[in-house]
C-alpha cells in the first residue's frame, strides 16, 4: 500500500504486520504506536486493533480510536504542570500517572539558570522514557539537545482543548486537507500532542475559538466530504 492509495488495512491485536516485516528485511524501518516487534528477526505485530499507516514504506504505526493515552517513547505531548520539587516538575500528560520533567531538561538550563515554569503552566514536551516499569520522563529538547518545534512552556494566551488521539494524529499530517487549508488561509500557531490535546493561538480570541471548533468538527467527516468541509469552514471563519 502506498501513501496515495485509498485501500485501508485493519489489524487485530497480535496479528502480524507483513508490510513492515517485508520492508525490514530490505532496509531499516521504524515502528510506532500500536506496533511491537523484533526487527532483527523481521517480526512485527499489532499490540492493539486499528488501521495500519505507513510513511515512505519505512515508518509504520497504527491509528486507533483509543480513549486512554498510553505513553510511548518519542511521543510529543502537551501537559499541565501540577507540582514542583527541588529537581523536577510533575506534569499531567493524561496517562495513568504523572510524568517527571527535570529542571535541566530545557535548552540552556543549568543549576544556576533555572527555567521559569510554575504550577498551572502548559508545556509541550517529548517523552524520553516511557515504560510500564518506571514513571514517564519528559524533556523539552529534541534528540540533538536543542529547543526545536517550540518545546517548552506554551503562551497562556493560547487555548488548549482535548480531543481523540486519532484526531491529533490527523492534524500532525501536513497532507491532511484541513491542516493545509488552515495554514494557507490563516496565520496562527498550533501545537499537537499525541496524548489527545491540541493548543491553538490565533491573532485574536474569536479566531482562536473558531479554529478550535473547525478542528474538532473534522473528526467524523468522511474522506469524500473533506474538501467540501474545508471550503465551508474557511468561508465561515472569514469573518473572524
Amino acid at each position: 500500500m502506498s501513501d496515495s492509495e485509498d485501500e485501508k488495512i485493519f489489524l487485530f491485536p497480535g496479528e502480524e504486520v507483513k508490510e513492515a516485516e517485508e520492508a525490514s528485511s530490505k532496509k531499516k524501518v521504524i515502528i510506532g504506536p500500536g506496533l511491537q516487534g523484533n526487527l532483527k528477526e523481521n517480526r512485527v505485530w499489532a499490540s492493539r486493533g486499528g488501521e495500519l499507516c505507513m510513511k515512505k514504506n519505512t515508518t509504520f504505526w497504527l491509528n486507533s480510536h483509543q480513549k486512554r493515552y498510553v505513553p510511548a517513547k518519542g511521543d510529543t505531548v502537551i501537559g499541565y504542570v501540577t507540582g514542583k520539587s527541588t529537581d523536577t516538575f510533575r506534569v499531567d500528560i493524561g496517562g495513568s500517572e504523572p510524568a517527571s520533567l527535570s529542571y535541566l531538561a530545557f535548552e540552556g538550563a543549568t543549576k544556576r539558570n533555572r527555567p521559569e515554569v510554575n504550577v498551572g503552566d502548559i508545556v509541550f514536551a517529548r517523552l524520553l522514557v516511557a515504560s510500564g516499569d518506571v514513571e514517564p520522563e519528559l524533556v523539552c529538547l529534541d534528540s540533538t539537545g536543542l529547543k526545536k518545534d517550540r518545546f517548552g512552556t506554551l503562551p497562556n494566551d493560547g487555548f488548549v482543548f482535548e480531543c481523540s488521539i486519532n484526531l491529533c494524529r490527523k492534524m500532525l499530517d501536513d497532507k491532511f486537507p484541513l491542516t493545509r487549508a488552515l495554514a494557507k488561509e490563516y496565520r496562527f500557531e498550533m501545537a499537537v500532542g499525541v496524548n489527545g490535546r491540541i493548543w491553538v493561538r490565533g491573532h485574536n480570541l474569536r479566531q482562536t475559538i473558531g479554529l478550535c471548533h473547525a478542528i474538532l468538527g473534522v473528526e467524523h467527516v468522511r474522506k469524500t466530504d473533506l474538501d467540501d468541509y474545508c471550503r465551508n469552514i474557511i468561508s465561515e471563519l472569514a469573518g473572524f
